[in-house]
């Protein structure tokens, strides 16, 4: 059943309010994807705090067009197009979806996708999702910055420990006189 203007002007909108609050955008191509297999890819991505959406590419277009982003034009994309909205981390989406498509061969593809405002390519996208994720990167951070600190520490014990060592020693030889 088409849709009215009125019902169009909404789901530009909604579209609007999806873009903006996003920190990456991924389309991909889902063609043989049954509703059960859909179905359970957007209950992994509103785990992460993103949203797949499926509009049609013209409206799609016209929500883009209220935005500059370099090189994007989405009528130009392939296939049945699925909107991926990232609002937390820019890396999770892509994750979910790399993962859920080994899976399913050849059912869903990366078409490119949109990061601090560029359009980025599958192969981009592919990248992405083999980045890790943030908190795995904070944790090697505080891992990075803590290695020098243990050691320092360990340095110090070290030295006390070899300290009571001394002291031990002279105190074995004071009772053996």
């Amino acid at each position: 059943m088409a849709k009215s203007k009125e019902q169009k002007k909404q789901i530009i909108e909604s579209l609007v309010n999806k873009i903006e609050r996003s920190k990456s955008i991924i389309f991909t191509k889902f063609s043989g994807l049954q509703v059960k297999e859909n179905e359970e890819l957007r209950k992994e991505l509103k785990k992460e705090n993103s949203e797949y959406y499926v509009a049609k590419k013209t409206l799609l277009d016209l929500a883009f067009r209220k935005f500059e982003i370099k090189d994007l034009d989405v009528k130009s994309l392939e296939g049945q197009l699925a909107t991926i909205f990232g609002y937390e981390d820019e890396v999770v989406p892509a994750k979910v979806v790399d993962k859920f498509a080994k899976d399913k061969e050849g059912k869903i593809e990366f078409l490119g996708g949109v990061l601090e405002n560029k359009f980025i390519s599958a192969e981009e996208v592919k990248s992405l999702a083999k980045l890790p994720s943030k908190p795995e990167l904070y944790a090697k951070v505080v891992g990075s910055l803590n290695a020098p600190i243990s050691g320092f520490v360990n340095v110090l014990a070290g030295n006390l420990r070899n300290l009571v060592y001394v002291l031990k020693a002279i105190e074995e030889k004071k009772q053996t006189n």
